[in-house]
């Protein structure tokens, strides 16, 4: 049965919406702490209180149910007061990474049709209402520009800049029962959000997920990374992707843990904040934990720490055990996953030996289920590898406006088709080999980066690396890594081939070694490889 479309489950108890869930936690926990740390403090009560405000604010400004909102701005309180209340108005959320530019914000826009957009006037020294209205691109659909800073809003292009202030003050003229019963109408089958691919492969493209869906896929995946009651999760990862959104936000609404937003990840204020918030759960790509272990941790007291969990790229065996016991994490996770699979594909518990939660990615969300196909799709033998499919609640509602990739992604049967190459072991294990698009053939031999990225990353100098396929002459393709050194390591290409030689076949040692200072990295950690391979 395609699970997709499954009306008669619900997500958590009678609960099968977000906006439903957040009155559902004011009103059985209303004095538990939703939100902490520096930005300020919101119980489960507050909090949905500040939710609804935004939520009659949107019904004031015109916004209608389905219309879709823009959210391009830095993790903040506000940004999750605004979420929380624009879903409650029946909105649809578009969150758009900070990294994105003018014009590459101005064509998701576009594309998602959105009527708004909250955004704020100022980050990292860039005037994003400026960005935007300098994108050179029209955006007929947009007439509401919200701040979620400080900053004054002011008219210009042809849509409306509103302040803070000034986008909640018409909502106080609106009468509470009308943003109840505005809430209540929100349908669990309707699309709570639209996030788009990272375009690791190609355009980005929208993927549409429902509440209950949603709601479904994470309260599964907080069960099974155990997940607490009164958790105290710092939420480092951008709201705009699924990692810091949907298994951050949505997962402490879910569990009732304490979110502590995190502007943006910087590895010494992330462990002051540790020490001085009681953290408990961290969650990230292998990125953050490798520099938070460069940050020197032995300075701070970390004892609260009891969860963490990465994925999004290679995980080292000597990483997972570094976290616990460096950052002396006793529990540790991994999992696996894409935005056209809620976010979630599998899960390796945090009981899992260190070697097993790096050198697999665990076994399905409960309720989903996963086959190795060939190219023919066609189911192949346990241990045989192929692409990875899965089936469950985990697997989107399809792309926006392009049902010819929706058909392509997802076969008739319901599975969707993530591109990966794995394997499952006889435990139900998976592991995941490659990229089908990043697999290179050298000589006729099948090499896959991930599988030399592994062997790569044990070398004591190497602290980051990706590997890809260039043209060859000869063999039509061989080997590049791009390897960003340990720091004052002082190592070059000739002897890090040499040491490939003896734990790689020759096929598979790269012919040529590139030094960086970092990888380029989308927002959940994975390295953007075609920017490798057309740096221009």
């Amino acid at each position: 049965m395609d699970r997709r479309h499954s009306g008669g489950i619900s997500a958590v108890g009678s609960v099968a919406t977000i906006p439903a869930l957040v009155a559902d936690r004011a009103r059985r926990y209303p004095e538990a702490v939703a939100i902490a740390g520096p930005a300020g403090r919101l119980t489960f009560a507050e909090l949905a209180e500040e939710a609804a405000a935004v939520t009659r604010a949107a019904i004031a400004s015109g916004l209608e149910a389905g219309d879709r909102v823009g959210l391009w701005a830095p993790n903040s309180v506000r940004w999750i007061v605004t979420a929380l209340g624009m879903l409650g108005a029946g909105a649809t959320l578009v969150p758009i990474s900070t990294r994105l530019r003018g014009p590459e914000t101005a064509e998701v826009l576009a594309r998602s049709h959105a009527r708004a957009v909250c955004t704020v006037q100022e980050f990292l020294g860039a005037d994003y209402p400026a960005m935007l209205a300098e994108s050179g691109l029209e955006l007929p659909d947009l007439e509401h520009l919200i701040l979620l800073d400080d900053a004054r809003g002011e008219s210009a292009a042809d849509w409306d800049i509103s302040s803070w202030a000034g986008f909640l003050a018409p909502g106080a003229v609106i009468e509470p029962r009308s943003a109840i019963e505005r809430t209540a109408a929100v349908d669990p089958e309707s699309i709570s959000d639209i996030l788009f691919t990272s375009g690791t492969t190609g355009t980005p493209r929208g993927v549409l997920a429902t509440h209950r869906q949603t709601l479904e896929v994470f309260a599964q995946w907080s069960e099974v990374v155990t997940l607490r009651p009164r958790d105290r999760y710092l939420l480092a990862n951008p709201f705009s992707h699924t990692f810091g959104y949907k298994a951050g936000i949505l997962a402490c609404l879910l569990r009732t843990a304490t979110m502590v937003p995190m502007e943006r990840f910087d590895a010494a204020a992330a462990l002051h904040l540790i020490e001085s918030e009681r953290i408990t759960v961290l969650a990230g790509p292998p990125t953050l934990f490798t520099d938070l272990l460069a940050a020197g941790p032995d300075d701070y007291l970390l004892g609260s720490l009891r969860l963490a969990g990465t994925g999004g790229s290679t995980i080292p065996a000597e990483l997972v055990r570094r976290i616990r016991e460096d950052l002396r994490v006793p529990a540790v996770f991994t999992a696996y996953g894409l935005t056209e699979s809620i976010g979630v594909v599998s899960i390796c518990p945090p009981d899992s030996p260190a070697e097993l939660a790096a050198d697999t990615v665990g076994k399905p969300l409960p309720g989903s289920e996963i086959r190795i196909v060939d190219r023919e799709g066609k189911p192949l033998e346990t241990g045989e590898p192929g692409e990875v499919t899965v089936r469950g609640p985990n697997v989107m509602h399809g792309y926006l406006d392009d049902p010819e990739a929706t058909a392509a992604a997802v076969d008739p049967d319901g599975f969707l088709h993530t591109g990966d190459i794995g394997t499952l072991d006889p435990d139900g294990y998976l592991r995941i080999t490659d990229r089908l698009k990043d697999m290179f053939i050298v000589g006729g031999f099948n090499a896959y980066p991930a599988e030399i990225e592994r062997v790569l990353l044990q070398h004591p100098d190497i602290r980051d690396v990706a590997v890809i396929g260039i043209p060859d002459e000869r063999l039509g393709e061989v080997g590049r890594a791009y390897v960003v050194p340990v720091a004052g390591a002082a190592t070059d290409p000739a002897s890090l081939i040499a040491w490939s030689r003896a734990r790689l076949a020759s096929y598979k040692v790269p012919r040529e070694i590139v030094f960086a200072d970092d990888l380029p990295r989308n927002a959940g950690g994975k390295v953007l490889k075609q920017r490798l391979r057309d740096p221009d």
